[in-house]
């Protein structure tokens, strides 16, 4: 018989999974006396008999520290953000668009170049919508770059 062992506290696959139907696919999540190891079984079930046991997925976490799930979900939930390029007197129209295309993911030349030419003819342009944690990042990136950049809540404006 198969088991699996968390803190000295076997899981046997008759206590754990229940398959009723051929080739169903149970799940049970045990979380271990050590606070810091979550660790996930899953088993296909084979009709009669045993399941195959996967290897288990262990996810560690510092205490007081979130996962890295847990961030990125809090960055889609947290309301968007407008990072702005100002226009300003001293940067070549080339040099603003290599900062942009190196501080943003996923900028293209072209998206760069209309962006410059925005800030320089309009005064400002939007860089990026983003969650505020990389709007503060890509501002800062920006800026360390010798751009000159804000953001903004990107609620209650045109977008």
């Amino acid at each position: 018989m198969e088991t699996a062992m968390c803190s000295r506290v076997p899981l046997s696959p008759n206590h754990v999974f229940s398959p009723t139907k051929p080739g169903d696919k149970y799940s049970a999540y045990k979380q271990c006396t050590n606070r810091s190891v979550l660790m996930t079984v899953s088993a296909a079930g084979l009709g009669k008999g045993g399941g195959l046991l996967e290897k288990p997925t262990i996810e560690k976490t510092t205490p007081g520290r979130e996962s890295e799930f847990d961030l990125r979900k809090s960055r889609k939930m947290s309301p968007p953000y407008r990072v702005l390029l100002h226009n300003d007197n001293f940067n070549k129209r080339e040099y603003v668009v290599q900062v942009l295309m190196k501080v943003i993911p996923a900028m293209t030349l072209d998206n760069a170049v209309n962006i410059m030419q925005e800030a320089h003819y309009n005064g400002m342009a939007v860089v990026i919508i983003c969650a505020q944690a990389d709007a503060e990042e890509h501002c800062m990136q920006l800026r360390g770059n010798g751009l000159l950049s804000s953001i903004e809540p990107a609620s209650g404006g045109c977008e």
